[in-house]
This record gives structure tokens, C-alpha cells and sequence, in this order.
């Protein structure tokens, strides 16, 4: 049987401030620029979630898109849409809210809900321009 990666887009906006408590103010303005103002800024997030497994014979689906969007707006989305990622995300608590560490954090929620398929991979848009990929390991 042939094994296939389906993705699904979903998007999110919310609010943070990159920010090391451990450094001083200097040195969190130097290392993370405007992406430290004190009153936050906020993004038009994009979350490419790639599942990958066999066809199945039945449905012709590695995983109802529809299923996996569900999922993951029930699990994940509806805590991080329009959210302070510093102040309101309890999944996100004591963790600098960069890309990096939101999309490692997401894995952790969808990768037990996209049974029988396997997460493959996340790609999280911050900006048009910026983008980071995870791939579980």
C-alpha cells in the first residue's frame, strides 16, 4: 500500500513577547530586538500540520483532513487563538514563546490525536517571511 503525507493548514493569531528573564533588559533588547517590547506584539500565525501513513482502502485517506482540523482547532487552536502566549497559554508556561518553542509544544498535543497516521512534521508560520519546521526529534 502506498505511503502518503497529507497536510492541513490552520491558523491562529495571538500576542507575545520573546524575552529571557535571566538576562538583563540590555541584553533581551540586544539578543531579541522589537520582538522584546515590553507591551507585547502580536502575529498572524499559520500551523502546516503533515500526517503520513498507508492509504486506507475504504476511505482513500491517510486522515480526513476535516477530522484533523477538528482536532487540532479543539486541542490546540482554541488555547492559542487571540491569546497573550505569555499569559494565557498554561502549555507555554516558563517558556520563552519563540517559534521554536511553539511549535515544539504543539507536537506534543497533536501527535496522540492524528491515529492511525503518524505526525510527520509542523511548519509554523510567524511571518511571511519566517518559518520553522519540526519533525519530532
Amino acid at each position: 500500500m502506498p505511503y502518503v503525507t497529507a497536510t492541513r493548514r490552520l491558523t491562529f493569531n495571538a500576542a507575545h513577547r520573546v524575552h529571557n528573564p535571566a538576562l538583563s533588559d540590555a541584553e533581551n533588547t540586544r539578543l531579541f530586538g522589537p520582538c522584546n517590547h515590553p507591551n507585547w506584539h502580536g502575529h498572524n500565525y499559520v500551523l502546516e500540520v503533515s500526517v503520513s501513513g498507508e492509504i486506507d482502502p475504504v476511505s482513500g485517506y491517510v486522515l480526513d483532513l476535516g477530522l484533523l482540523k477538528r482536532r487540532v482547532e479543539e486541542s490546540l487552536i482554541s488555547q492559542l487563538d487571540h491569546r497573550n502566549l505569555n499569559l494565557d497559554v498554561p502549555l507555554l508556561a516558563g517558556t520563552n514563546p519563540t517559534s521554536e518553542n511553539i511549535v515544539v509544544m504543539c507536537w506534543g498535543v497533536i501527535a496522540p490525536l492524528v491515529a492511525p497516521a503518524t505526525l510527520t512534521r509542523l511548519r509554523l508560520w510567524e511571518t511571511e517571511n519566517n518559518q520553522v519546521e519540526y519533525d519530532g526529534r
